[in-house]
């Protein structure tokens, strides 16, 4: 998969850093720092609503 482009490690203190890259035919996807060969993918659209629900709070219960 060398068409997907990775964006810089997210990371908390003290957890996994995770990172967001997408490819050039509208596919996005989420792996863990240093394992991005072992990715989930879905659409961008898909990506966008996640980090949108995420901003709008609906992932608080997880924190």
């Amino acid at each position: 998969m060398d068409d997907i482009t990775w964006e810089e490690p997210f990371c908390g203190e003290g957890a996994s850093c995770f990172r967001l890259g997408t490819d050039p035919t509208g596919n996005a996807y989420i792996a863990i720092a240093g394992q991005e060969d072992r990715h989930l993918t879905d659409s961008r659209d898909a990506l966008r609503a996640l980090i949108l629900d995420i901003k709008a709070g609906k992932a608080d219960h997880l924190l």
